[in-house]
């Protein structure tokens, strides 16, 4: 639903998107008070939404209410877009499916305020999301012959390791990051793991790793992509210089009655480029005046004004 006030100037914008009409599940258990009946108690109110994000839909409706009520003029166009899918990731509706149909479009002449749950300083960041998966093959065999088969387990162990530590050395925490006020740098960890079911006495003949990738908005998410997926192909062309366990771990195999010679390991992005821009990060511009009216707001009302950055 995209409510427009319009000013003197019908092109340049002030765009207040985010808010949310659907909300989080509630369990009534962990609630102190009945999360699906309206508490009202001082000037505080109890109630599933009330934050995030029902109260911000009731704000942002009282203030275009009082707008065509008292007809002020205004040098700006205000919009206001309400969502009505934000939780659940329902197809067809959401800030998205705005963007790709152009609707608000308009909104790039001017500061946005994203508008949710409640966070009591201004966010002027956040990082990109890239998710992964890293399949290592090895060779099934015999725990008690560990010399004639690739365990799986142990290569993706040590080849993410040795992943990490190039992402970590080739996208190191940036001087902008700190300007930010941003909680962490960029980061690559393991958040998964998953390998084939067997006995407990055999090597596991692959294994898959997942995890994802937080990205400061200074890096570019295609250059990640890139120089990560030649990791891998590093990796794979050197599969025998990866660190082993022990004396009887290997990645390579000889023999002429040996069906796998060679460990190998496969790297997948969740979504094609295109998906994983979408979730880039953001870094908004301090010297907006969107963002100087947002943190004088803020300082009159709770005396001082921390702006952040945040990589969730």
């Amino acid at each position: 639903l995209k409510i427009t006030y319009y000013g003197e100037n019908r092109e340049e914008t002030i765009g207040i998107i985010g808010s949310h009409m659907d909300v989080v599940p509630a369990n009534p258990e962990t609630w102190e008070r009945d999360p699906f009946t309206m508490t009202v108690e001082g000037d505080r109110l109890y109630g599933r939404g009330t934050t995030d994000c029902l109260g911000h839909v009731a704000l942002l409706t009282t203030i275009m209410a009082n707008l065509g009520e008292k007809k002020p003029k205004l040098k700006k166009t205000i919009v206001v877009l309400f969502i009505a899918g934000e939780e659940g990731g329902e197809p067809g509706v959401g800030v998205d499916v705005c963007v790709e149909k152009g609707f608000i479009d308009n909104l790039k002449n001017g500061p946005v305020f994203w508008v949710d749950s409640a966070d009591s300083q201004p966010c002027v960041g956040t990082a990109g999301a890239l998710q992964w998966h890293l399949k290592a093959t090895g060779r099934l065999f015999h725990s008690g012959l560990p010399h004639k088969g690739i365990n799986s387990l142990e290569l993706c162990m040590e080849a993410i390791n040795e992943i990490q530590k190039r992402f970590y050395t080739d996208f190191p925490p940036t001087e902008d990051e700190a300007k930010y006020n941003f909680s962490c740098p960029s980061t690559m960890k393991p958040t998964q793991i998953e390998c084939s079911k067997g006995a407990l006495n055999q090597l596991p003949p692959w294994t898959t790793v997942s995890g994802d990738i937080r990205l400061s908005p200074f890096y570019d998410a295609g250059k990640v992509v890139e120089t990560v997926d030649n990791y891998v192909k590093d990796l794979n062309d050197n599969i025998e210089t990866l660190p082993t366990r022990g004396p009887m771990s290997k990645y390579t195999l000889e023999g002429e009655d040996v069906d796998v010679k060679r460990g190998t390991l496969e790297w997948t992005w969740a979504g094609d480029l295109a998906e994983i821009r979408h979730l880039e990060g953001i870094a908004c511009d301090l010297k907006s005046p969107g963002l100087q009216a947002i943190v004088d707001a803020t300082a009159a009302v709770k005396g001082d004004c921390k702006p952040y950055a945040i990589t969730g």
